[in-house]
């Protein structure tokens, strides 16, 4: 264990046999828990400390590294796993800290793990607030004036994106890595905001310094993403959960939000204009309050 300040601190958590997790915790340690679950491929170090530490204002704020990224353990190669088992390291994670419930907040894949959490485990959930994500529903989605769209039928990817996935990961060195990153983070930030390239470019050499290494992983990529529908549960909760809808999302774009709204009961929405599948430091505001808005509505357990 290691630690920065008496507000912070990290930890390695063991979530399986020969797998641990890099954990870090910021904040008031008596404070409501609150913990921030990345997307696929993603440190915890993706989410921005401006944002961390606002949060941490309010509440002791966990990030952590999936397994195959940042500090954790890889191990998909030798011992391939489930997408499910990442919602299972998000409990893991909370009971090798000793905390027995927390307000989530999933981004992208975060945001289907946390639907998990949510459906699976609700009695350690305070709350739930979703980020550029789908819906693990088959619900179809109703519109304002009641027809009805399949969830096949909702919008993808955007093709720009789609080619960047497609395309190899090759190791050209650190600073075409850091080119591939910024190009793929300047897709994902949407039209509707400027880029600052050498923003993002210094967010992944910060990650890549805290990795280790620039080689970038595939592991979530090719984990099987079976049984991972929670139409029924996610009808049923009664966590409070927010939705933010993205008005630039290039991946889950409208109407996902709105669908995640429909189909998971007593769900709210809040919009941020402007925003896309990335964190610019012009979104951090208004997504701490909001995320704010939600968690400190009911009065965190440690």
């Amino acid at each position: 264990m290691k630690e920065s300040t008496p507000q912070t601190q990290e930890q390695y958590v063991d979530v399986a046999p020969g797998v641990r997790l890099w954990t870090e915790r910021r904040g008031a340690p008596d404070a409501p828990a609150l913990l921030l679950i990345m997307g696929a491929q993603a440190s915890g170090l993706g989410w921005p400390d401006p944002l961390v530490e606002a949060l941490a204002a309010h509440h002791q704020v966990i990030r952590y590294d999936h397994r195959d990224t940042g500090r954790s353990t890889s191990t998909f190669d030798e011992r391939p796993y489930p997408v499910t088992d990442l919602a299972q390291d998000a409990i893991s994670v909370l009971d090798g800290l000793g905390i027995e419930r927390a307000h989530l907040v999933g981004m992208s894949l975060g945001g289907m793990l946390t639907q998990l959490v949510l459906a699976d485990h609700p009695e350690r959930v305070l709350s739930a607030t979703l980020i550029g994500t789908c819906a693990l529903s088959t619900t179809p989605y109703r519109a304002a004036d009641g027809t009805e769209t399949p969830v096949p039928e909702l919008p993808g990817i955007s093709p720009q994106i789609l080619d960047l996935w497609s395309r190899p990961v090759e190791d050209k060195g650190l600073e075409a890595e850091l080119d591939r990153r910024a190009e793929h983070w300047q897709a994902l930030n949407g039209t509707e905001l400027p880029f600052d390239a050498d923003y993002f470019r210094a967010l992944e050499r910060r990650i890549i310094n805290h990795t280790g290494t620039h080689v970038a992983s595939t592991a979530h990529a090719r984990a099987d993403d079976a049984n991972m529908l929670r139409t029924e549960e996610l009808a049923t909760t009664q966590i409070p959960t927010l939705i933010i809808s993205a008005t630039a999302e290039p991946v889950f774009p409208p109407p996902h939000p709105q669908h995640l709204a429909q189909v998971i009961a007593g769900a709210r929405l809040t919009e941020i204009p402007g925003m896309g599948h990335a964190l610019p430091p012009e979104v951090l505001g208004p997504l701490t309050e909001a995320i704010l808005s939600n968690s400190l509505t009911r009065k965190g357990i440690r």
